[in-house]
């Protein structure tokens, strides 16, 4: 049968991929490894083509991460322009962001919206943005399951072929409580899911190099297992990972929007070579090594399973 067309699919029928990164729980680093994701791919092959869609409304984080605060987006005949984390590099753009964080008037503004007024926004990023051809496109969730995931998924059913998912958690019992919560989500949807990442698993002293397990270890890799889900790898806490993160916060001096803009585009290029030096971009470019290996066969297995 003939999937309908939609606005949203004629926005997006030029992206290959689409990874959906969420967690059951809040506070478990799923932003961060969003970004991480990102940068890796973005890093994985020289023509990569790579956007990030910020779809926690409530708490954007991905402009901060991205060193892309105090950043505007503009409006173009062909819709909005996602704002390029790469501008300054050699050759073309091709690292895209779109947030909510781009959109308000000042960075400590809350997002105090209801369920339809969500999902309006969650929609506009889909069909209104000029995201053009890319390799991936990693869209960043808020914790839980709620309104943004239910719009997220019923806007992108016409490219359901194209999806798949990460599963964020830390090692606890709490918080694997929640990400299978969140993994049965995905199964409810039939969204298949990639693997899943233990995120702050165990603390590696920058001094001494001996590992603190701070949050127990091992029960990512134990739900994994018994839940018949890939896991992916564990990634410690890395005190350097922190640093360059906090530091790409915008500062705000200058009251131009054009002078902003360009310091804004400064900061986001720093963050990209910067994160390629940190541990944490070993680990990941070994995880997305893997993603990339595996996302033909999930999405063809997904296709199969849906016939």
């Amino acid at each position: 049968m003939a999937v309908q067309e939609t606005p949203v699919s004629r926005r997006l029928k030029s992206v290959k991929h689409i990874i959906i990164v969420c967690s059951g729980k809040g506070g478990v680093g799923k932003s961060s490894v969003s970004a991480q994701l990102a940068l890796s791919l973005h890093a994985s092959s020289p023509i990569a083509r790579v956007g990030v869609l910020d779809v926690d409304l409530t708490g954007p984080s991905i402009p901060r991460m991205l060193g892309l605060d105090g950043h505007g987006v503009h409006q173009s005949s062909d819709g909005w322009v996602p704002v390029y984390a790469d501008a300054l590099g050699d050759g073309e753009p091709r690292l895209a962001c779109m947030s909510v964080g781009f959109l308000l008037k000042k960075k400590g503004d809350s997002v105090v919206w209801r369920g339809p007024k969500k999902n309006a926004m969650i929609r506009q990023f889909l069909s209104d943005v000029r995201w053009g051809e890319l390799d991936y496109l990693v869209v960043d969730t808020p914790p839980g399951t709620s309104d943004e995931h239910l719009s997220l998924i019923e806007h992108l059913a016409p490219v359901h072929s194209r999806l798949s998912a990460v599963i964020v958690t830390t090692p606890q019992a709490v918080a694997l409580l929640d990400a299978m919560k969140c993994l049965s989500f995905t199964r409810a949807v039939a969204l298949p899911v990639l693997g899943l990442i233990e995120n702050m698993s165990g603390y590696v002293c920058p001094c001494c190099g001996d590992v603190s397990n701070v949050f127990s270890t091992g029960g990512g890799a134990e739900m994994a297992r018994r839940e018949g889900v890939p896991f992916l790898g564990s990634m410690p806490i890395d005190t350097e990972l922190v640093t360059l993160l906090d530091a790409a916060e915008s500062t705000d001096l200058s009251p131009a929007d054009g002078q902003r803009d360009k310091d804004s585009e400064v900061r986001s290029f720093g963050v990209l070579q910067r994160y390629q030096k940190t541990s944490s971009a070993k680990l990941l470019s070994a995880i997305v090594e893997n993603l990339v290996s595996t996302l033909p066969s999930v999405e063809h297995a997904s296709v199969s399973s849906s016939a």
